[in-house]
């Protein structure tokens, strides 16, 4: 058998293992007259300069993409994260009732907004602070953002479903339906600090006891 066949053999071993070979092992594979170690070295040179390459890993042998190909072999891969019923309907009411407090978001929902939920609609990229209601403690207000209408497709808020089609389907829970919100008072032109920390309250969604006090 020549050497050039017994070459293809070792490498058609290597490329179907799952894991790296021992010399023994595909020598088990090669007639008399062809040693695995003298083919092995003899595949590590001529896999030297290309874009795969035959690697020695203690005694085994496996190959293995070039390292310096690594960035070109990179991908991005979008995950889809599923929203939290809370989530869902803490940005339903921001959407309808927008600008809104974190407070009167709690009033509605009838629970407090934990830090996560907010956190996450941050993440996304579909709510974000916009300025301060001009009432004691000028807490910041909370409206959503022109990515939101267009993951959803829409061309306005006003392309939004009415709130008995959500109800309908789940989306929001009876105690939490946006049209019980009242006028909001007109906002300050001052922009929240970039630094305002407004949801870093408790992160339990607890119930909240008695009246909005």
């Amino acid at each position: 058998m020549s050497r050039e066949l017994g070459k293809r053999i070792v490498e058609a071993l290597l490329f179907a293992a799952e894991e790296p070979l021992e010399p023994a092992t595909i020598q088990a594979h090669l007639p008399g007259g062809l040693h695995a170690g003298e083919l092995l070295d003899e595949l590590v040179e001529d896999y030297r300069a290309r874009g795969v390459r035959l690697e020695r890993r203690g005694n085994r042998y496996a190959l293995r993409t070039a390292p310096e190909l690594a960035p070109y072999l990179q991908r991005e891969q979008t995950q889809t994260r599923r929203l939290s019923r809370a989530a869902l309907e803490t940005l339903a009411i921001i959407a309808y009732h927008q600008p809104i407090t974190r407070a009167e978001l709690e009033e509605m929902r009838g629970v407090s907004v934990s830090k996560g939920t907010l956190d996450l609609l941050l993440e996304t990229g579909w709510v974000q602070p916009k300025g301060r209601r001009n009432t004691p403690g000028r807490p910041v207000t909370w409206v959503t953002t022109p990515a939101l209408l267009d993951h959803f497709d829409l061309a306005s808020l006003d392309d939004l479903p009415r709130i008995e089609e959500l109800l309908q389907v789940g989306l929001l829970a009876g105690s939490a339906s946006p049209t019980e919100a009242e006028p909001h008072e007109p906002l300050d032109a001052e922009p929240a600090d970039a630094d305002d920390a407004a949801w870093a309250e408790p992160d339990d969604e607890a119930p909240r006891a008695g009246g909005s006090g």
